[in-house]
């Protein structure tokens, strides 16, 4: 019997998820799954800016740079756009022939890091120059579908290919090493605890995975839900881990300490949460496509508060920010967002 029906008729008989305790590269952990409801209340419609980008840009994945400007990437087009609040300015730097890049984050150089799905590479852009330098895979390695990217405490870039691998490199010596994920396709979202623990979620696989910095080893650790499309995670700063369940239209918090779940459902008859981020106050950021909104989650209080995106559609594929800000990209409608949050 497939392991997904199993999976399923526990979810629906029981209430449970489902555990391997015979596979290797699991590991249980203690508690339950608490679902809880919380207080819901929804922000002015004007509580969100919009930057529109050039057409056809649609950008996927934004990151605030140290100049208080803002990286996209603009994957149709296959460059990285910058964007400047102050003047509305926005320089955009192609990747080179056939780029179509997903994620984008700044890294502890202050250059901006690119996993470019069409280059099968990691592309850095020059914080300065805009100059470009390409990682290209390893051989045998073609057609990765390279999605996020994460540092590590020592400096090493991790990064996902929702294919079936994960990897790292290092930038100070161009070394990569590509590993094949346990369970094949799905490795999508991934983040680094204060520790410099890395982890990523899984698409595809319905899990979350930590990575052995040394031997690069995953072990698969579950959500209490079945088959709930673990699609991005995050960390706060207690190094507890925040999960967008996409299948699920559930945020997730997994505390890898003490080995507890717990999960909260987001608002509305079809809630999906694709994007998750944590703030500099251990906010809990998300992008509902259900609800064509963003929405704040308060770990003390449990309360949501929905923030209408200005766009319909707007698709907004990844949140970050900044002290006193929290920015978007609208995939589907060529603009980025802006929340100020104090």
């Amino acid at each position: 019997m497939h392991r997904w029906f199993v999976c399923f008729v526990a979810a629906v008989l029981l209430g449970a998820g489902c555990r391997d305790s015979g596979d290797s590269n699991r590991e249980e952990t203690g508690q339950a799954s608490t679902t809880a409801s919380a207080p819901t209340s929804t922000a002015p419609s004007n509580a969100v800016e919009r930057f529109p980008v050039p057409a056809g840009s649609a950008p996927h994945d934004v990151a605030p740079a140290p100049d208080g400007s803002v990286w996209y990437t603009a994957q149709r087009t296959g460059k990285l756009g910058r964007f400047d609040p102050a003047t509305s300015g926005i320089t955009e730097v192609p990747l080179g022939m056939g780029s179509a890049p997903h994620g984008v984050i700044v890294g502890p150089d202050g250059h901006a890091w690119v996993t470019d799905s069409g280059l099968n590479a990691i592309v850095r852009v020059d914080g300065k120059t805009n100059e470009v330098k390409r990682f290209p895979l390893p051989a045998g390695n073609a057609g990765a579908n390279l999605n996020t990217a994460a540092f590590d405490k020592r400096g090493i870039l991790w990064f996902t290919g929702q294919s079936g691998v994960y990897g790292r490199l290092d930038p100070a010596s161009g070394e990569m090493a590509v590993y094949d994920a346990p369970e094949g396709r799905g490795p999508y979202g991934i983040t680094a605890t204060p520790d410099g623990t890395v982890w990523y979620a899984s698409l595809a696989g319905s899990h979350i995975a930590r990575v052995d910095p040394v031997s690069g080893k995953a072990t698969i650790v579950e959500p209490p839900t079945a088959e709930q499309g673990a699609r991005r995670i995050w960390t706060d700063s207690l190094g507890r881990l925040w999960v967008s369940e996409w299948n699920a239209g559930q945020v997730a918090v997994h505390d890898p300490v003490a080995g507890t779940w717990a999960e909260y459902r987001l608002r509305g008859g079809n809630p999906q949460a694709y994007a998750v981020y944590v703030d500099d106050r251990d906010v809990v950021w998300l992008s509902d496509f259900g609800a064509n909104a963003l929405v704040r989650f308060d770990p003390p209080t449990k309360a949501l508060t929905s923030f209408p995106l200005p766009s319909n559609p707007s698709n907004v594929r990844q949140i970050l920010g900044r002290p006193g800000e929290v920015w978007g990209a609208e995939s589907a409608a060529d603009a980025l967002v802006r929340i100020k949050t104090g």
